[in-house]
């Protein structure tokens, strides 16, 4: 395998969260009945003329500036023809020599290291509908609701070198785009999707191997797995002096393979041409300016905000980021408490393990019970002394049981807070001491470990509530009396 070099290029599918498809009034909405929410413009019938949606144009600029893209002032539809049930009008469109983005370049973090991956275009197109095959039956359906969707396609450089880089990819640009608020990131319903363009070359060729594309990957992980068989699959039949054919495959992820579609096509075989129905779309430089200064701080930014200026590891920044809600929630709960470190670690850890629990996703974090300021207070409590934090962890799952009782009020009606009587927890130790004169004598033998013992004892009588760092300064105090 290390005899061949791998040449990935993408072309990822971002579904715009507009209120209507891209040239009709249809409501652009997932999970309605079938054909439910079809035009006349998106049925193709004769006479219809497509009015495009504005929401669309202002989402596909601000992607190609958040991406450093050139933007064309002055762009054009073209129609791109092919013949599938899923498609009414007999034609997608779609844009091709004049798309509204070009250039520009996607950065992503793997293993190696950051690096970028650069942009051919971004295009605006309408999505077709979706055939649906039942097993056995001698038809198949199809589901117009998703024609004439508004779609971003994003259409990288051949230059991604291996599977986890086009896996970053594919997260860093679902990120961006999560966070400029143009896409849900939803890739179950099919809100993004990615088609792999792959071939093989020998290691130091310059002319690239024949490629194939896999279709439709709607997941990060079936990506990774499926550039992953082609690759392998590309380097068996090169080495046993096999032909590889240009082919749209799909891929299986119950048997984690890619079998041939039919045989793909080019350009050409589109027969693109303006479309007639659509003038030139001529953006204003107006419009660019004001979306520029509109644009939200974006998740490599904020990673690198977030290490410098809260003191956060790289690894924690990258999975608070990952998702916008999560880091906009962590924001919000630094509002009541403002040590980084302790907030996000009970944001990764408890409140992440809590959702998913509870079956919620990470971006559905603002429905969950515990506002955001309530785990300020939890750590506010904590670094005060006022809880340990074994009664930390039981006050997180009260609170999620009970989102509208103040933390506070909580701490005292359970009689949860810290034991600080140190004359109680003296009578505490030296009775434990007392009765337990073998641990002692092993402590003073050197066995360290014993003082583990004494501190379970302590507690178990107080119910967790002395606090530890002090109670065992305490513990040790005492047992050094007994040296003498």
């Amino acid at each position: 395998m290390a005899e061949f070099d791998t040449v990935i290029g993408l072309e990822c599918h971002v579904q715009l969260k507009t209120e209507s498809k891209l040239f009709s009034p249809a409501p652009n909405r997932f999970g309605d009945a079938p054909n439910a929410n079809v035009d006349v413009v998106d049925a193709g019938l004769p006479g219809v003329l497509p009015v495009l949606n504005e929401k669309a144009v202002q989402f596909a600029i601000q992607l190609g500036l958040a991406l450093g893209c050139k933007i064309n002032l002055k762009n054009v539809f073209a129609r791109k023809h092919y013949f599938y049930p899923d498609l009414p009008k007999g034609y997608q469109i779609s844009q091709f020599e004049l798309p509204i983005c070009e250039g520009g370049s996607v950065e992503i973090q793997t293993s190696q290291g950051r690096k970028k991956i650069n942009l051919t275009r971004i295009h605006m197109e309408e999505d077709a509908g979706k055939s649906m095959h039942e097993a056995g039956a001698p038809y198949s359906q199809v589901d117009y609701n998703r024609a004439g969707t508004p779609l971003l396609e994003v259409v990288t450089e051949p230059e991604i070198q291996n599977a986890e880089e086009a896996m970053a990819f594919f997260k860093s640009l679902r990120a961006t785009v999560m966070y400029l608020g143009i896409c849900d990131g939803n890739m179950e319903e099919g809100s993004m999707r990615a088609d792999a363009n792959v071939s093989v070359k020998p290691v130091g060729q310059t002319e690239l191997g024949q490629r194939t594309e896999i279709k439709n990957l709607n997941s990060t992980r079936f990506l990774g797995q499926a550039i992953d068989f082609e690759r392998k699959r590309h380097i068996r039949m090169v080495k046993a002096g096999e032909e590889i054919k240009m082919q749209t495959r799909l891929f299986d992820p119950d048997k984690k393979e890619t079998r041939s579609m039919r045989e793909k096509e080019e350009a050409h075989d589109y027969r693109y041409f303006p479309d007639p129905d659509l003038p030139p779309l001529v953006i204003e430089a107006e419009t660019l300016d004001r979306l520029k200064c509109n644009l939200p701080e974006l998740p490599f930014a904020k990673l690198d905000r977030y290490q410098t200026d809260l003191g956060l590891s790289e690894y924690d920044a990258g999975l608070l980021c990952e998702e916008q809600q999560v880091a906009a929630y962590f924001e919000k709960a630094l509002l009541t408490q403002p040590n980084a470190k302790a907030v996000a670690n009970w944001v990764l850890n408890s409140l992440l393990a809590a959702l998913n629990e509870n079956g919620l996703s990470p971006e559905q974090i603002f429905q969950c019970p515990l506002k955001p300021e309530r785990i300020g207070q939890l750590v506010s409590m904590l670094e005060q002394k006022i809880i340990t934090s074994k009664i930390a962890k039981q006050l997180f799952e009260e609170m999620w049981q009970n989102p509208n009782a103040e933390p506070e009020q909580i701490v005292e009606d359970k009689g949860w807070k810290v034991e600080r009587d140190e004359g109680a927890l003296l009578k505490i130790i030296t009775d434990l001491v007392a009765n337990h004169p073998k641990e002692v004598q092993q402590y003073l033998g050197g066995k360290q470990k014993v003082l583990g013992f004494f501190m379970g004892q302590v507690m178990k009588q107080t119910k967790g509530q002395a606090e530890p760092k002090e109670t065992t300064e305490l513990l040790k105090k005492h047992l050094e009396t007994l040296r003498e």
